[in-house]
């Protein structure tokens, strides 16, 4: 694994020219934040060697390289799920690449169902923690002391610096934005009542099928991360109706201006 990676790094250097330090990674119907990056390269996933190919609606697939709020940054317009079929290996794979190009921050979002009755539909959400309800974990098998340590702590997982400066971004542009818990599940399907009940009781404010495995493996090779999720339904009991893919797509879409101006002005900070 460790050679494709270098393989994977080393053509995506090739291609940059360049070795930016921000990483970006777009969940569900959150691909817009593109048109805010100032494009130098973007490059399919099929043309990246090694790299999975992104098989769910909403997700672009390429890699993209540009300037946003003045610094270099690679986003991923679209990710790797575990319900996709791909191993955990597979699912965390260009976060490592990302490592060896020589990023040391990563930016993360997605789309989640609402489990605290404070948030909405809509809403935005930084993550200050999560949970693992993945049946497979991304560390597991053995350890490669190149990528970082057997036992890594996760006690401070999401940076808090970063919320913190995402928080007084928020503030100064009136954006009502709350901190919460995420709960990652292997999916596909959307949680019924008792699930959702049984995810709050256990602490998360909101629950999504990706952004956990991504965010251990980064967190694993001493990465900093900062987590940002959309409400896009509701798991609150009484609130809970029926949802598909494209309402949460569309949801997703309509909040993401929100989202976008919080990422590139946090980044513009750092």
């Amino acid at each position: 694994m460790l050679e494709k990676i270098k393989v994977t790094a080393n053509f995506v250097k090739e291609k940059i020219k360049d070795s930016p330090e921000f990483g970006i990674i777009l969940g569900t119907g959150l691909g817009g934040l593109v048109n805010e990056i100032e494009i130098i390269e973007s490059i399919p996933y099929s043309e990246i060697p090694n790299f999975p190919v992104s098989t769910v609606e909403g997700h672009s697939g390429r890699l993209i390289y540009g300037e946003l709020g003045g610094k270099k940054v690679l986003a991923m317009q679209g990710r790797f799920h575990y319900y996709e079929g791909y191993s955990m290996k597979e699912v965390t794979f260009p976060v490592r690449v990302f490592k060896y190009i020589g990023l040391t921050h990563l930016f993360v979002s997605n789309a989640s169902g609402g489990l605290n009755p404070d948030s909405k539909v809509g809403d935005i959400v930084v993550i200050s923690d999560h949970i693992n309800f993945f049946p497979e974990h991304p560390l597991r098998g053995k350890n490669l002391n190149e990528l970082g340590p057997r036992f890594p702590d996760m006690s401070k997982i999401y940076d808090e610096c970063l919320r913190n400066k995402a928080k007084q971004i928020a503030l100064e542009h009136g954006i009502n934005l709350h901190e919460g818990v995420y709960v990652g599940v292997s999916g596909p399907t959307f949680e019924t009542p008792a699930e959702y009940k049984m995810f709050r009781i256990l602490g998360a404010d909101m629950v999504g099928m990706s952004t956990v495995p991504e965010v251990i493996a980064a967190r694993h090779m001493d990465m900093k991360v900062f987590g940002i999720s959309i409400i896009t339904d509701s798991g609150v009991p009484c609130e809970i109706v029926e949802i598909s893919h494209e309402q949460v797509q569309e949801v997703a879409m309509k909040a993401e201006p929100n989202m976008t101006l919080i990422l590139k002005k946090l980044i513009e900070s750092i």
